[in-house]
C-alpha cells in the first residue's frame, strides 16, 4: 500500500508539473516576457505574437472571445505590471488583463507548437505576426514588458 501511495503522489506531482509547463507564456510579468526575435515579437520562450484585424486600435477591448480565444489565447499580463513604450493593457470581458502593442491586443496561436513557429500568420487574412523594425538596439532583447 505504501508503494502504491508513493506512485500516486509521483503521478500527481508529474501531472501538476506538466500542466504548469506552459504557464510562463500566460499571466507572467517578468521583464523579458516579450522580446524581439529576428524582427518578430515573441514571448521569452519564442512563441510568436499576433494581432487580429477585427480589434480596433486603441479601443481598449478585444474582439477575440470564446472559441476565438481558445484558438488564439490572449497574451495575459498581471494587473500591476509596469509597461513602457508602445505597450498597454486591454481589459477583457472576463476581467483579465491582456497585453496590447500600439493599441492592438496581442495573442498566441495554438497551432504554433515550437519556438519560431509562425503558422498563424495571415490565417483568414485577419491574423498577423507582429513585426518590428530590426535594429541592433532591439534585436533579440527583452522589451521591458
Amino acid at each position: 500500500m505504501t508503494h502504491l501511495f508513493k506512485l500516486t503522489v509521483v503521478a500527481i506531482c508529474t501531472f501538476i508539473l506538466a500542466a504548469c509547463a506552459g504557464t510562463p507564456d500566460v499571466k507572467t510579468s517578468s521583464a523579458d516576457f516579450i522580446k524581439v526575435s529576428n524582427g518578430i515579437l515573441t514571448s521569452s520562450y519564442g512563441k510568436t505574437v499576433y494581432t487580429f484585424d477585427k480589434d480596433q486600435t486603441g479601443s481598449g477591448k478585444s474582439e477575440c472571445v470564446m472559441t476565438c480565444a481558445d484558438n488564439w489565447p490572449p497574451v495575459y499580463v498581471e494587473p500591476a505590471i509596469k509597461l513602457s513604450g508602445d505597450f498597454s493593457i486591454v481589459n477583457r470581458n472576463d476581467g483579465q488583463k491582456q497585453l496590447a502593442y500600439k493599441g492592438k491586443p496581442l495573442y498566441f496561436f495554438v497551432k504554433d507548437t515550437k519556438p519560431g513557429d509562425k503558422t498563424g500568420d495571415n490565417v483568414n487574412n485577419v491574423w498577423h505576426v507582429v513585426c518590428l523594425l530590426y535594429t541592433s538596439d532591439a534585436a533579440d532583447e527583452g522589451l521591458g514588458v
